[in-house]
């Protein structure tokens, strides 16, 4: 049965045991994910001199963790999926952000695609139980089963196409209907908090339709960190913006439904680094790896699939022991290697206890103020790119990610202690007043 198929299944038979149940809605739900946003940004905010009123309002009001332990890897598509499904990674099958692509044929495709989703979704949860729901820029929301007014994050090039392209994958008439209102729409390759600002004119005309359920992603944030470092005056300043967009959605919301619950969110915190370490290389010498004149990949047979502070190792033929003794042995080589920054390794069985990508036989993680490169070619070390990444484990302090949640039927206030990112589905769940069985932690609020 394909993916696609076994979800839309699943989200049948959980519709058919709310409604069994007689499940009603209990409030509505605005879910906002700041993506990249560290929660001492905003528990710590005076004392780190950030200003972020409507935040704090959200948090005094309301609940709040001290912090989200995330999912292997710390990454923004695998996070989101576990935030919209309460699994991690090994179940929901969204492993990356991109897809394994080893000798990059895909052309940097991203995992777009809702049918890659293994398991239920809130928003087929919901919708199955007879709510209303919307989407604007959520990850992994292409073509998804349950929302009933979808604007899905998907890119390419940045040019003109891209916009065909948006207005093919949303809800038929949606966009053209939304920009006679207001503009034309900012294209998802638009990261900056400028083009956050632009789509939540979109969210805020979504919500005057009263959903049910509606998914807001701003993606400022991360986009800055990565450029700037965490921490930095630019990402402070974008924090800043962006939490005067936290306040716009917020209005709109209580406008439309005085009943909201608001539900803010980030998928991983952010690392300070300095310096790419070239995992690819070490592949190549031990003939893992072959390249082409071109300097591109010609064939392989065991490749290090790159998640900023991780990398999983995917062999090209799984059940081939030999092959995977082979790049066990190379792997545990390179960490005894001080010059590689290899915090730890982590075999198939580790991966997968976990939730690591089932695709893996091994996970590298880096140290800190280290990330995985990108050019097979380089040195063995090089200034990095960037100036803050993620993607390390997600026991690392560092990694982890925001929640605070303000609304009427809440059962829990103040500071909820540390929580694990696979509750926080199932907590939305119950507010909606839906059951949501596939999820691997019980509701925290």
């Amino acid at each position: 049965m394909a993916r696609g198929t076994l979800t839309r299944v699943l989200a049948a038979a959980l519709a058919s045991l709310a409604l069994s149940a007689g499940a009603v809605q209990a409030s509505p739900v605005l879910m906002i994910s700041l993506d990249g946003l560290r929660p001492d940004d905003v528990t710590q905010a005076q004392a780190r001199g950030i200003k972020v009123p409507q935040l704090r309002a959200l948090m005094q009001e309301g609940a709040y963790a001290s912090g989200v332990v995330g999912v292997l890897p710390t990454l923004t598509y695998p996070s989101h999926t576990t935030l919209i499904t309460g699994a991690a990674p090994a179940r929901h099958g969204v492993s990356n952000n991109l897809t394994f692509d080893p000798q990059a044929r895909n052309q940097q495709g991203w995992y777009w695609y809702a049918s890659d989703i293994r398991v239920p979704t809130l928003w087929q949860i919901a919708h199955s139980a007879g709510l209303k729901t919307a989407n604007l820029h959520w990850p992994v929301s292409v073509g998804a089963d349950g929302i009933d007014a979808n604007l899905p994050q998907i890119w390419r090039t940045g040019t003109a196409d891209d916009a065909k392209l948006m207005a093919a994958l949303a809800t038929p008439g949606l966009l053209p209907r939304l920009e006679a209102q207001l503009s034309p729409y900012v294209q998802g390759i638009d990261e900056t908090v400028e083009g956050d600002a632009a789509r939540v004119k979109f969210a805020q005309a979504l919500l005057a339709d009263r959903p049910a359920l509606t998914t807001v992603y701003l993606a400022g944030i991360d986009h800055e960190e990565h450029r700037s470092g965490p921490g930095s005056p630019a990402a402070i300043a974008t924090i800043e913006k962006t939490d005067a967009l936290v306040g716009d959605l917020v209005s709109a919301a209580r406008k439309a439904m005085p009943d909201v619950t608001v539900v803010v969110v980030s998928d991983h915190g952010f690392q300070p680094i300095t310096t790419d370490i070239n995992l690819f290389a070490p592949f190549v010498a031990a003939g893992l790896i072959s390249l082409g004149a071109d300097g591109k990949v010609s064939s392989w047979q065991a490749e290090p699939w790159i998640a900023g502070g991780t990398a999983f190792v995917v062999t090209a033929r799984p059940d081939d022991a030999a092959l995977t003794g082979q790049v066990t042995m190379l792997v545990k080589k390179l960490a005894a290697d001080p010059r590689y920054h290899i915090a730890r390794v982590l075999d198939r069985a580790e991966t997968q206890r976990s939730g690591g990508p089932a695709e893996a036989v091994l996970t590298i993680a880096m140290e800190p103020g280290f990330e995985t490169g990108r050019d097979p070619a380089a040195a063995l070390s090089a200034p990095s790119g960037y100036k803050g990444m993620h993607g390390y484990m997600p026991d690392l302090p560092q990694m982890r990610s925001t929640l605070i949640v303000s609304g009427p039927s809440l059962k829990k206030r103040g500071d909820l202690g540390v929580v694990d990112m696979r509750a926080i589905a199932p907590s939305v769940a119950r507010v909606l007043g839906v059951p949501m069985p596939s999820a691997e932690k019980p509701p925290v609020f």
